[in-house]
């Protein structure tokens, strides 16, 4: 083990499409990360189900563990882990997990929503949780699973978003931490627990959900058991923003009230951080969601499907031979004709894996566009209709706000795509800086430097971030090329809004 007089903190961070163990280390007023460990993370289909690997990743996080106790030696002073939203698994009497964890995308929410506005309002269930409608909410997963009458939700004693049953599994302590629970649509962002009659009145059983923690609080030490496996001492385990957005809204290095903030990867997801919920007609009728994040705040934001579809594009041209990385994509859609054809990046079509190319060409041949046919072309249309959803959102976001905000703050993955970047400031026509790439990391790491006394504020922490990271902006230019896809844009959307709505 190497000796460390300067403390260091592990975030463990399960994305989409690879989960990390990154160390953040504090040394001379600056703020250091290093990734010790990296793996596939990926569902598992197992007859037509989607599921979590959930054994092999308890594995791999225990390396990470292992890993960075060696790299950190006695500085390891705490560690948090954090995911996407919605997932979780259930807990027997016996504290047995319940079966393989679902993946969101699997197809049993398929007809949720209808079935769960046939017994409460949609209107009441946005009053009551203000959250975007989703299917793959865990609302509409536990919904389903009632209608199938699950044996596993009728014998479950506890639900557990997917961090919360990791960080059970590290502690033996069981708790829901805030920001990951109000993805779920079974909370009450107004009353701060659970929203047990609603759930009730869809045969949920209420019981199954465990105590809020705030983010920053310590659960407790490593299990014995657990420090033994993964060699290193009982560090102590922060209930961090487990919603690996907030987490990345956490570091985002703008205090600023003309600042929009974007969390970019698989999905994007675009707001502004407010004090009280935002839950109104207006905000029901865009479909914006209240997530809890960090210091008793509340995010206003638009979950999007982000670049998802080039991910997924990159895919399915792997399977045929064709090998590209996403430097190779930007490069040959930056040469590709500029704003030929457009998609909708939500229309139901393009949410699931499979054919993403072929999805894209039929949107565009059923809308009587001209069909992408180069990889080039096809990324293009993808990062450029991505770009003009951004519009939309920030020009809902300045409507219930009352206030333009003229600057757009791109964290994380996508903040390295030079040409969404570029194409992002051209649609929204303001001005675009790209924050610190491993944002959720340093969330993490922040939130656990507090919770443990070594920064005194999370403000603190965003001002050290800024010290530590380069940023880069990107102006808006080319008006009126823009102005006229966006108006073209907004049919599409408005076709595919409608024909969702009817279907």
């Amino acid at each position: 083990m190497k000796e460390s007089s300067s403390p260091s903190f592990l975030a463990l961070d399960l994305g989409a499409e690879s989960g990390r163990a990154v160390i953040g280390h504090l040394q001379d007023d600056r703020l250091q990360l290093k990734e010790v460990h990296r793996f596939a993370n990926g569902p598992v289909r197992i007859g037509d189900s989607l599921h979590w690997d959930v054994l092999r990743l308890w594995t791999e996080i225990l390396n990470g563990i292992t890993l960075a106790a060696q790299e950190a030696g006695k500085g390891l002073m705490g560690l948090g882990l954090d995911t996407w939203g919605v997932d979780f698994g259930l807990l027997a009497r016996d504290d047995t997990l319940l079966g393989n964890p679902y993946h969101y995308r699997d197809r049993r929410t398929e007809g949720m929503l209808e079935i769960a506005f046939r017994r409460v309002p949609r209107t009441e269930i946005y009053e009551r949780t203000g959250i975007q409608f989703m299917q793959l909410n865990s609302l509409y997963q536990l919904l389903a699973m009632a209608q199938a009458k699950a044996p596993a939700l009728s014998c479950a004693q506890t639900f557990l978003t997917m961090p919360d049953l990791f960080n059970f599994w590290f502690t033996g302590r069981k708790a829901g931490e805030y920001t990951i629970a109000t993805t779920t649509q079974c909370f009450d962002p107004r009353a701060g627990d659970w929203a047990r009659d609603l759930v009730d009145r869809l045969d949920i059983p209420s019981h199954i959900f465990p105590p809020i923690v705030a983010p920053g609080t310590v659960l407790g030490e490593l299990r014995a058991s657990v420090a033994e496996d993964a060699r290193c001492s009982r560090v102590p385990v922060i209930a961090i923003a487990a919603h690996d957005t907030q987490s990345a809204v956490a570091a985002v290095p703008c205090d600023s009230p003309d600042c929009i903030y974007l969390s970019s990867g698989t999905w994007s997801l675009m707001g502004v951080e407010v004090h009280q919920p935002v839950i109104t007609a207006d905000s029901l009728d865009y479909d914006f969601t209240n997530e809890g994040g960090v210091g008793g705040t509340i995010c206003l934001l638009k979950n999007i499907p982000g670049l998802w579809l080039v991910q997924e594009c990159r895919r399915s041209w792997a399977q045929t031979g064709q090998e590209y990385s996403y430097d190779d994509l930007s490069r040959m859609a930056g040469e590709a004709p500029a704003l030929g054809s457009l998609v909708v990046p939500f229309d139901s079509r393009f949410q699931g894996a499979g054919d993403m190319p072929g999805r894209i060409q039929a949107f565009c041949r059923e809308t009587v566009q001209p069909i992408p046919e180069s990889p080039g072309e096809i990324t293009r249309c993808a990062l450029e209709s991505l770009a003009l959803e951004y519009r939309w959102v920030a020009e809902r976001l300045d409507a219930l706000l009352g206030q333009r905000r003229s600057t757009v703050l791109v964290v994380g993955g996508g903040s390295r795509n030079r040409l969404l970047n570029q194409f992002t400031a051209d649609a929204t026509e303001r001005r675009v800086v790209t924050g610190p790439v491993e944002a959720t990391a340093l969330g993490s790491v922040l939130v656990q430097a507090v919770a443990l006394g070594h920064l005194s504020s999370l403000s603190e922490g965003r001002a050290l971030v800024k010290r530590s990271f380069e940023e880069t902006a990107f102006q808006p230019r080319q008006e009126g090329p823009w102005e006229a896809a966006y108006e073209r844009y907004l049919q599409l959307r408005s076709r595919v809004t409608s024909a969702s709505a009817e279907g």
